[in-house]
């Protein structure tokens, strides 16, 4: 079991420790985790208001723009308190994210090795600010996004949107462009386990160029190409430094393959002295 922190290495090096003291020091993280989410939820519920201002402000730009019925809805008595809860807690976990994301960092790392311990700290120091990245990236893209949904409307029709059906796009978008931007982080992390070779990504390169492209063009934060553009140029960067990364690491890995059977045949073509038979 993982070594708790403030035991030290040097006294125990093999990182163990009771399923007793391990489950408490489980349960002490996750209270720690819920102390910070609860904390974020309080503060998102004093943000709540201006920030569903600025949510459904695209819909209302739709309504002036178009002189046609857009609003949000709220089917039901307890609805719009329900919808405040949910947005709190979401806006609670992504404020949170730091603590909680540092818990699990410090209950696992105990009992990895040192070069494990690196490997999973790079990795979580660069998808932090990816995933926070991402989520701002969506945050910019949403006007354009629901302008353009909402424009798919037949003439003569409105558009009377559910409040909770609205959050949940909304919480989709952001999620959906936060992991987006954590895509190049797992081409790594596939490619140092050995599942993903950098080769089989780089002939992918013309498929996800085009749906880049594709995806810029569509959600572009704004009606100038250069806009489209903002969005673009950092999703190819990240997928094209995964690639070279991913390509440096297959040729580090070749030499050391090659290193080690060099060693093996050279050991194998040496004879045998007659003391180290006899010892034999």
């Amino acid at each position: 079991m993982p070594l708790a922190l403030g035991r030290g290495r040097k006294a125990n090096p093999e990182g163990r420790m009771a399923l007793r003291e391990h489950l408490r020091e489980f349960r002490n993280r996750i209270i720690k985790c819920a102390i910070a989410i609860v904390v974020g939820a309080v503060a998102g519920f004093f943000l709540y208001n201006p920030l569903f201002s600025q949510l459904i402000q695209p819909i209302m730009n739709v309504a002036e723009r178009d002189g046609r019925l857009a609003s949000i809805n709220f089917d039901g008595v307890a609805s719009s308190f329900d919808l405040m809860v949910q947005t709190s807690l979401f806006l609670g976990l992504l404020v949170s994210s730091p603590v909680w994301l540092y818990q699990m960092w410090a209950f696992i790392t105990p009992g990895l090795k040192d070069k494990e311990r690196r490997i999973a700290l790079a990795f979580m120091a660069v998808s932090v600010p990816l995933f926070i990245g991402g989520v701002y990236m969506a945050w910019l893209v949403l006007p354009n996004a629901v302008q353009a949904l909402l424009g798919f409307t037949p003439e003569g029709g409105s558009n009377v949107i559910t409040a909770q059906l609205y959050l949940t796009f909304v919480m989709r978008l952001l999620l959906a462009f936060g992991i987006a931007f954590l895509l190049p982080v797992v081409l790594f992390g596939l490619n140092l386990v050995g599942v993903l070779k950098g080769r089989q990504i780089l002939k992918s390169w013309r498929v996800t160029v085009l749906l880049v492209c594709v995806l810029g063009a569509m959600a572009a934060p704004g009606p100038d190409i250069m806009s489209m553009f903002y969005l673009i140029v950092p999703l190819l960067f990240f997928f094209f430094l995964a690639t070279g990364l991913c390509l440096l690491n297959d040729k580090r890995r070749e030499r050391r393959s090659a290193k080690r059977e060099a060693e093996t045949e050279a050991a194998a073509d040496t004879a045998t002295s007659a003391d180290d038979l006899e010892n034999l």
